[in-house]
């Protein structure tokens, strides 16, 4: 079975999310995925049951997180099948990584319990771990740096995404054309 979508506009473009019978398991920039033979419909949510139920529930809860009101996440994520390494370090990012905070690649990777003997090695591994992350702004990859500066983001519009979540969050000051949603 599929997944049921949802999506919403906000301050960065359209954010899609895209849920199972387990959970969230899909946030995407743009529009939801075609499905074979249908059009997506725009804000409505695309699918049946508990999970067309569930995507409600999430769009209900990044609308509020792109609006300012939520900084903490109350659904169950479905995480796709992935390498143990990849869901470990996405796992320890989304517990232990809070709403305004950040941490650097390097850091992150440590927390992990990744090693290595040239240091970068880690830090890049996450990096890559962080382009590929299957539910963006849920499981927040924003709040991951480079140790040099914002570093990258495979989001949207790219670091500019990242930059606007990281000041709707607190974690950067606001810049001066800088629009709250």
């Amino acid at each position: 079975m599929g997944l049921s979508w949802a999506c919403l506009s906000t301050p960065v473009g359209c954010v899609s999310v895209g849920c199972s019978a387990a959970g969230v398991a899909s946030v995407r920039f743009g529009r939801p995925p075609a499905r074979r033979g249908n059009a997506t419909i725009g804000q409505a949510t695309q699918g049946q049951g508990s999970h067309g139920e569930l995507a409600e529930i999430a769009r209900q809860q990044l609308a509020e997180y792109f609006a300012g009101r939520r900084t903490t996440f109350e659904l169950p994520l479905d995480w796709p099948a992935m390498p143990d390494t990849r869901r470990h370090v996405l796992q320890v990012l989304f517990g232990s990584v809070g709403y305004g905070q950040t941490i650097s690649y390097g850091a992150l990777a440590a927390r992990a319990g990744l090693s290595s003997n040239g240091a970068s090695v880690p830090a890049r591994s996450v990096g890559q771990i962080m382009g590929s992350n299957p539910i963006p702004v849920i499981v927040p990859c924003h709040r991951v740096l480079a140790s040099n500066g914002l570093g990258g983001y495979s989001g949207g519009a790219g670091p500019e995404v990242k930059r606007w979540l990281l000041i709707l969050e607190g974690a950067l000051p606001p810049t001066l054309d800088w629009q709250p949603g």
